[in-house]
């Protein structure tokens, strides 16, 4: 047998799907474009939308060959979860898999799977979910924490959420860097308050403020440094900076990796949770949408921040460590012999059976309490 090609496909969990479309759908999903109203009262009410959804999503990848020889493949497919009200039943696509643990609270489906001839693989699941919106009501964090009260009383959160973040090569997430750390202090000395969810939510203003989003061909995550210097990118880099900002006053912050969910599609996406105390959100985490594209400020916090809509699926959370950072970027690998010609895994990431179970506005009183009605 001739000697073995190495091929490494390294896919960033973007599911290979067309960046022609993406801002397109991004856009239409998480750009404040829901029309509003503000009547004398100050209050605002937008328009209804759906809060509680119901769909079928099969991702993985699909792997076919020609040839008479042999190969070996190893992939780790993360299950989905979501929080608050729903469900989510899944099924395997290929029963060659052990479950693993990985980076501490995402459990995968691990196929390393060796074939002496060729052979088409399926690998991957398909999930049942049903999703309701998830919502902080209080846009003045009045039962938050002081940055002070989180690093007196769970000083181990800190700890494991307030760091520089690297995979092999390269540092992402930098709170020491002096742009992002001399920002981050500005930021928080100009709002005044000790109050997590405020200082976060300052920071998030900032970002809206000083940030576009953008996306770029190169399909290369940029590290926040690079982000705040060239003040665009997409829901990966933008998402990485505001970590790095709140990370640089002391605030825990962390990535989320999953999808955003349309009728057809499911598209790979990231965001941010940040932790203000046990008293908010999913255990003290209030999950925060980095890749809105509304000029309107007040739409951008209304609907993205302390907010996850119910067309998110969450897929992996992030434990603050590199090997977290590491295998959230990494996606399918392969050796095959010269006798074989197997082509580059196709991604796979589709929607069915959508449904609408319920719509709602979204409604801001002048006190700044927010509900669905």
């Amino acid at each position: 047998m001739e000697d073995k090609k190495n091929v490494l496909f390294e896919e960033m969990k973007k599911r290979n799907l067309s960046l022609v479309f993406i801002p397109i759908i991004l856009i239409l999903m998480i750009s404040g474009c829901m029309e509003f109203f503000t009547v004398d009262d100050g209050s605002t009410t937008y328009e209804p939308h759906p809060t509680k959804i119901s769909y079928t999503i099969t991702y993985g990848y699909n792997i076919t060959c020609t040839g008479t020889g042999g190969f070996t493949v190893n992939y780790d497919c993360d299950t989905p979860d979501i929080i608050g009200t729903g469900s989510v039943l899944i099924s395997i696509l290929n029963d060659e898999y052990e479950d693993k643990t990985v980076a501490t609270y995402n459990t995968v489906k691990s196929w390393d799977i060796t074939k002496e001839y060729c052979a088409d693989l399926l690998l991957g699941l398909t999930a049942n979910v049903e999703a309701e919106s998830f919502i902080v009501g209080d846009l003045n964090g009045a039962n938050a924490l002081t940055i002070q009260q989180i690093q007196q009383q769970h000083p181990e959160i800190v700890d494991q959420y307030c760091h520089i973040q690297s995979n092999e090569t390269t540092t992402f997430i930098n709170p020491d860097e002096s742009n992002i750390r001399t920002e981050a202090l500005e930021i928080y000395n100009n709002g005044g308050t000790d109050n997590a969810f405020i200082v976060a939510k300052n920071i998030f203003i900032w970002l809206k403020q000083n940030t576009t989003y953008q996306t770029h061909n190169d399909n290369i995550i940029q590290t926040a440094p690079q982000t705040y210097s060239e003040e665009t990118g997409d829901c990966d880099d933008l998402t990485y900076l505001y970590i790095s900002l709140c990370r640089a006053v002391n605030i825990p912050a962390r990535f989320i990796r999953g999808y955003l969910i349309e009728e057809t599609n499911a598209i790979a996406h990231a965001w941010a949770e940040i932790y203000v105390g046990e008293s908010l959100g999913n255990n003290g985490w209030i999950p925060v949408e980095c890749a809105g594209t509304s000029s309107n400020i007040n739409v951008e916090i209304h609907q993205n921040f302390a907010i996850e809509t119910a067309d998110h699926l969450r897929l992996f959370t992030d434990d603050g460590s590199d090997q977290s950072l590491i295998a959230s970027m990494s996606g399918i690998s392969y050796t095959y012999d010269d006798t074989v010609q197997l082509q580059s895994p196709e991604s796979i990431a589709k929607v069915t059976n959508y449904q609408v179970l319920q719509s709602n506005e979204l409604y801001i009183d002048k006190n700044g309490n927010r509900a669905y009605k």
